[in-house]
């Protein structure tokens, strides 16, 4: 928006308009706006977005750091801040059909199976100042999964009108791409990226979506993946494919996030966790300056608890990001309160944020009232939006902003004991659902609820819950380390000799990275068989005190949101409990026989 004083206008009307709702559907935007808030230009300062606050005045350089330090006022923010990651963008798993693949708060806000469907331009609107009041300023509209649909004119009509509501509060689209499109949607007979008539094919159709959005930002692509098409169809590299959509973007200023979540044929009998650093390291340097590798946490599938991804040792001359998911596929859905900001500062404390350009966050943003599906999902929503702007924010500031602003009071009692359970809940969740480093022990395909026995023998052998701990009357766990699979070799030091030696390896990656008998002794004195009965119940005994502590709530809770909460607690006692129950029964099999 080119016009200040209309700008400002609508900033300030903003005010009222989004504070007013006090419906399911609130967020955390119900705080009190001062009346004399005065907001002001200066051009002296960074042109990155940043503000800064005294008093009641907010000061920035551009539009959008006024509109940012309006929010930061609103959270009771005072002095200079300025966005640590110029990127700090959603994927939404959303598919053209109005589905979500891992969705689990409603169908898509984006998308509807309908030729006739309409835009619903008021709830785009809300779901843009939710995202700009935490700093997030670009959204993948598409599941990575992509449809070649999306590249056709009715779809990217679709994306400029979608872009037109969400630019004024400074988000910028993007859309997953589908690799083979120009084969698929029947113009052409390859999509191989070294053919001339390829890379004029997406030459052109980046400039027909930029005559239609011109400040789009770019392609999300998973290629060469659970099936998915890629530049390996044709005998080319990772890097081949990246830089002919990179070379299609450049002229206009558009970035290739190209995907590191890679594991299949190619790799038979390599463990999964070793093959994203199999498949690009040896192609460090040879990405475009407008490439961007974007690569999971961890190198496995966001469990409730992996060991960093090592892919972020070896990529040293490529610009990285981080793949978070907020949409907890493995930590109970949304139907588990499980705040995951704990998570990310792990991650972060073993990956430098200055080593990374952005972070990406799988959105748990559906069609539900109350957006996420749970209530306190709302949390992890916010806490992305937060660490991207700043990683160095810790997870109880972030769970203070958040509890204060959502449920419109002062920091109190009743708060401290709620900050205290969402701190805890991830580490219950660890507890209940995979102790010691287990990982992937999960029911196929829908990843809710244990399937420790899990096997069929028409799936790949690393989709198989059973090939995560080899579980036998000897010993449980992987063995990982160099005279295993390797996969601590591909981990810097000092991690690659804490991890590879059984006797110094962290207990939380105890049987990720080893294979060690039911009867050895831990830090704590008790067995391996032992540790994990402890764990398993101390999970369950922390959601236990959750719902206490919620009922104690109750009086500074409204009665819609306090009675929803309930009953998501109720179903996650009982599921801590399957967890434990099917899990102890299932390797009792095995530990008992020692």
């Amino acid at each position: 928006m080119n016009n200040l004083k209309t700008f400002l206008t609508l900033l300030l009307l903003s005010l009222t308009t989004a504070l007013a709702a006090e419906d399911g559907s609130r967020l955390w935007l119900r705080s009190e706006m001062p009346d004399d808030i005065t907001l002001q230009i200066d051009s002296t300062m960074p042109d990155d977005d940043g503000y800064r606050i005294s008093g009641h005045t907010v000061t920035a350089r551009t539009q959008m750091g006024l509109l940012y330090g309006r929010y930061a006022l609103l959270r009771g923010e005072q002095g200079e801040s300025h966005p640590f990651y110029r990127l700090r963008i959603l994927n939404h798993w959303d598919n053209i059909d109005g589905s979500i693949e891992r969705g689990y708060a409603g169908n898509s806000i984006f998308w509807n199976d309908s030729s006739l469907f309409t835009l619903n331009s008021s709830l785009l609107t809300r779901y843009a100042e939710a995202c700009a009041s935490i700093g997030i300023n670009g959204t993948v509209l598409n599941n990575v999964n992509a449809s070649p649909k999306m590249l056709t004119r009715e779809y990217i009509r679709r994306v400029k009108d979608i872009a037109d509501i969400l630019r004024p509060w400074g988000i910028r689209v993007y859309i997953s791409v589908n690799f083979g499109s120009p084969k698929a949607l029947g113009d052409l007979k390859t999509a191989d990226p070294l053919d001339p008539k390829v890379r004029r094919w997406w030459q052109k159709k980046a400039k027909e979506i930029y005559k239609a959005i011109p400040d789009f930002g770019g392609f999300l692509v998973k290629a060469n993946s659970e099936g998915q098409p890629g530049p390996f169809d044709y005998g080319r590299t990772h890097a081949d494919g990246a830089n002919m959509l990179a070379d299609a973007l450049k002229p206009y200023g558009g970035i290739v996030m190209w995907r590191s979540f890679v594991y299949g044929a190619k790799h038979q009998g390599e463990d999964r966790v070793k093959q994203a650093v199999s498949e690009f390291a040896e192609l460090d340097g040879k990405f475009r300056d407008n490439v961007i590798l974007q690569s999971k946490n961890g190198p496995l599938d966001f469990q409730p608890r992996e060991p960093y991804a090592p892919i972020f040792d070896h990529m040293t001359k490529t610009a990285q990001m981080a793949e978070l998911q907020i949409t907890q596929e493995y930590l109970g859905q949304s139907k588990h309160l499980v705040y995951l900001a704990p998570m990310w500062k792990e991650f972060f404390s073993y990956v430098s944020p200055e080593r990374l350009v952005g972070i990406a966050g799988v959105a748990n943003i559906g069609l539900d009232t109350n957006w996420c599906g749970h209530h306190f999902s709302q949390a992890n929503w916010y806490a992305f939006g937060r660490l991207a702007w700043n990683p160095m924010l810790s997870s109880e500031q972030i769970a203070e902003e958040w509890l204060t602003q959502t449920f419109n009071c002062q920091f109190s009692i009743v708060n401290s004991q709620l900050k205290s359970m969402m701190l805890r809940s991830r580490e219950a969740c660890v507890d209940y659902m995979m102790p010691l480093g287990l990982h992937h022990i999960f029911k196929f395909d829908h990843h809710m609820g244990p399937d420790p026995g899990g096997f069929k023998a028409d799936y790949p052998i690393e989709w198989c819950p059973v090939y995560y701990h080899r579980a036998n009357a000897d010993s449980i766990g992987v063995d990982r380390s160099s005279t295993g699979t390797g996969a601590t070799l591909q981990y810097r030091e000092p991690y690659r000799s804490l991890y590879d030696n059984v006797d110094t390896c962290p207990e939380q990656f105890l049987l990720w990275f080893h294979r060690v008998p039911w009867t050895r002794r831990l830090k704590s004195g008790r067995t391996v068989w032992k540790e994990l009965q402890w764990h398993y119940n101390h999970g369950v005994e922390e959601v236990d005190s959750f719902a206490v502590i919620w009922q104690e709530a109750k009086p500074c809770i409204d009665a819609q949101r306090w009675q929803e909460v309930e009953n998501r607690l109720e179903f996650q006692q009982k599921d801590a409990r399957l967890w434990r129950d099917v899990c102890l029964k299932y390797f009792s099999q095995f530990a008992l026989k020692k």
